[in-house]
């Protein structure tokens, strides 16, 4: 009797253990909780690189809608140019006044202009506004970049932003090119104040050969 009674006992203990089990292990199913998936970092954008070109001389050609325009930003360019000691000229020096700039590209004129130890040519003109552009037409040589101008006035009412653009020629090849964006703006003198400030930066950073 007594071993039948020890029997129970022992069977009774060893459910009571089992089931002691069960739940801890359904607890501690309960309490881990699933590991979050790791989110994938996003990449960061590649910053534009800004080129650089090494001049010594330029020969400044100003794309623009009206005559005064087109005189204003050609002595402005020239004048920056010449305080960073680059032997410039305004292309006004070399044509007469009212011709048409595609004279520039005939080897007449490019021999005058070499008489003035002049062999690059810096066509700038107006690329948009109140918008980010990108350079055009990259691979135009000299003449084809002279006849597909688009010419724009220096100044727009409501306008925030102006974009130019630069390329500068040798040997009729395009050797360097870049967009500089102007903002702030609400008129047309505080556009050459911002040409003379944003442009500037460019010639001593990038333009301008180093003078020992």
């Amino acid at each position: 009797m007594k071993a039948f009674i020890l029997s129970i006992l022992i069977a009774f203990t060893g459910f009571g253990f089992a089931q002691e089990t069960e739940t801890t292990s359904a607890e501690k199913t309960k309490t881990e909780k699933p590991k979050k998936a790791k989110k994938k970092k996003k990449k960061k954008k590649s910053k534009k690189v800004k080129t650089a070109i090494s001049l010594d001389n330029a020969l400044v050609i100003a794309q623009m809608d009206t005559p005064e325009d087109r005189y204003s930003i050609e002595i402005l360019l020239t004048e920056m140019l010449t305080g960073a000691k680059v032997n410039s000229s305004p292309s006004l020096n070399v044509l007469k006044l009212g011709s048409d700039s595609r004279a520039l590209a005939s080897d007449s004129v490019q021999k005058v202009v070499a008489l003035k130890g002049i062999d690059t040519y810096c066509l700038v003109s107006i690329r948009g506004f109140d918008r980010n552009y990108n350079v055009s037409n990259k691979s135009d040589d000299f003449e084809t970049s002279l006849n597909q101008a688009s010419f724009f006035e220096l100044y727009r009412i409501d306008a925030v932003s102006i974009s130019f653009q630069f390329k500068f020629f040798r040997d009729n090849k395009c050797v360097h090119s870049e967009v500089v964006k102007c903002g702030n703006i609400g008129s047309r003198s505080s556009v050459l104040k911002r040409f003379r400030k944003k442009v500037g930066k460019r010639i001593k950073k990038s333009w301008a050969k180093s003078k020992s």
